[in-house]
């Protein structure tokens, strides 16, 4: 319930489809009391980072080589610095023999940046080309790497699929770009990042799977694990955006104006993640304190640099101190506490000292120095994310309440489910659903990830095709959204009604996928509700 897609009405499309793979570990167990700081959350923490600023560097990298900017081969660093820094926490799961396998791959193909900037350039169909090949080349084999590393828990066709579709997104941005339509550039820039925490989300749901017993029966999809996600998510794209914002005004680039619309869209969608928590008066707050010495300061600080003036410089920097004050008081008030006002505003400080720090360098045309501060300034966001997570799960436990799923074993014997209710009961056990079941046109539908959850199967998603893959053991079943038809082991099949997205969940026919599955089901007229049982 409270994940990414809180923010669909103001974010991008990709925040309406499933998660990329939704290989979950069914059988953690989920803490007690509900708390954003376990070792499944960690990791899945970890691949948000590296993954999101692999996607903005090297956005950041092909742009930079494109507007042949001082700075473009320092970016280019950056990125394959951030590739180096993944290696340390493959190694941590699968060894220095997988670690070194996995750097051979993932490291060896960034210099698709810098090749397909120049044939842009070049106009070159070719080479053009020959980067395509090499982006393919690079899926195939990372996609191979992570299914054969996870066991099957990320299938590899599944891995492979995901990556063709961030290599995709990075492309677009930079033709737009370089096309002059930066509007569309941003937007695709903020999909494109966006679905870099849906790729750490698939990744971390099956290491875990794999692995239960390393990350201690937690999982990392839990309502307090997506909530720290979704706060890591905004919090890195507002840094990101503000740093590449004050460079391009700066520059009196053309594409000033679209990234200030990409920060009021990340504004709107932090505005609604503060509302859903503290309801609307408490978005409005919020908005209002972010935007007026904060948002609105960065611009003038931008413009007073352009004239030189020192002393409307000093009063739009000092306007970012006063910021920190005042945002620090309202998430200590909001909070109750439990996020102190006196370290939210220390946390806010820091962060707006390295986005000033940041752009002090560009000016100075320091690039290695640059790319040191961004790194850090990045990072630094993810543990904003965190405290203030971890402050609202506190505060608010009651929110982010998970009941432990059971593994899709012999002894799961019965499941019962409720249309319109989001407590499932397995073998008598309450159990959280992320979307209530429902009925239209006398069908009633089931989300893919409850079911499959309960039921042990893995779920892959290929964006390009609209396209659900689920895998149970043996058999593979494919939906695809808005289609009647399936495919099962390969033969197409009448599913009875079409799929479709609820609350950025696929919703299938209950009965076509549990009878599927091998499970019988039982109506109950009298209070709506749904019996599964196992069949023999």
């Amino acid at each position: 319930m409270y994940s990414r897609k809180w923010l669909a009405p103001v974010l991008s499309l990709s925040l309406l489809v499933p998660t990329i793979a939704e290989a979950s570990a069914a059988n953690a167990a989920a803490p007690a009391v509900p708390t954003a700081d376990t070792p499944a959350v960690e990791l899945r923490a970890t691949f948000d980072y590296l993954l999101s600023e692999h996607f903005a560097l090297a956005v950041d990298a092909m742009i930079k080589k494109y507007d042949h900017s001082f700075d473009a081969a320092a970016a280019q660093s950056a990125l394959e610095k951030n590739a180096k820094d993944m290696v340390p926490a493959i190694a941590s799961l699968y060894g220095e023999d997988g670690a070194k396998a996995f750097d051979a791959i993932f490291s060896s193909h960034l210099s698709y940046t810098k090749d397909y900037v120049t044939a842009v350039e070049m106009n070159s169909t070719a080479d053009k080309a020959a980067v395509a090949a090499e982006i393919e080349k690079f899926a195939i084999d990372l996609g191979n790497f992570l299914g054969t590393a996870t066991g099957g828990k990320l299938p590899a066709a599944a891995a492979q699929d995901v990556l063709r579709t961030h290599e995709q997104q990075v492309k677009e941005v930079f033709d737009d770009y370089a096309a002059g339509d930066y509007k569309d550039a941003m937007m695709k820039y903020r999909e494109g990042l966006s679905f870099m925490f849906d790729i750490s989300d698939a990744l971390s749901g099956a290491i875990v799977a794999q692995m239960p017993g390393k990350f201690m029966n937690t999982r990392p999809d839990t309502p307090a694990g997506d909530l720290r996600s979704a706060l890591d998510y905004l919090a890195a794209e507002h840094y990101a955006l503000a740093v590449l914002s004050m460079q391009k005004g700066f520059d009196k680039s053309p594409a000033y104006p679209a990234i200030l619309m990409a920060e009021g869209g990340n504004t709107d969608g932090f505005t609604a993640a503060v509302a859903s928590i503290y309801g609307k008066a408490g978005g409005e707050a919020f908005k209002q304190v972010w935007l007026g010495d904060h948002i609105n300061a960065q611009d003038e600080i931008v413009q007073a640099t352009l004239k030189g003036d020192a002393a409307p410089i000093a009063a739009a920097r000092a306007k970012l101190g006063k910021f920190a004050v005042d945002f620090g008081t309202f998430l200590g008030a909001a909070t109750e506490g439990y996020l102190p006002a006196s370290a939210a505003t220390a946390a806010v400080a820091e962060h707006e000292l390295l986005v000033l720090e940041a752009f002090d360098l560009y000016n100075a045309k320091d690039a290695s120095g640059l790319y040191a501060s961004y790194d850090k300034g990045y990072s630094f966001m993810f543990g904003v994310g965190k405290a203030l997570g971890g402050a609202i799960v506190a505060q608010k436990p009651a929110m982010f309440q998970t009941m432990p799923t059971k593994p899709a074993t012999p002894s799961v014997k019965s499941i019962w489910l409720q249309i319109n209710n989001r407590t499932a009961k397995v073998d008598g056990q309450p159990a959280a659903m992320d979307v209530a079941p429902s009925t239209m046109k006398g069908t009633t539908y089931v989300s893919l990830r409850t079911l499959t959850t309960a039921l042990g199967a893995n779920i892959a998603w290929t964006p390009a095709k609209g396209e659900v893959t689920v895998t149970a053991g043996s058999d593979r079943i494919v939906f695809w959204i808005g289609n009647e038809i399936a495919q099962v082991n390969g033969k197409n099949v009448h599913a009875g009604a079409k799929s479709f997205i609820k609350e950025g969940r696929t919703q299938v026919p209950l009965r076509f996928i549990a009878e599927l599955l091998g499970w019988d089901l039982n109506w109950n007229a009298a209070d709506w509700s749904i019996s599964l049982t196992k069949s023999m």
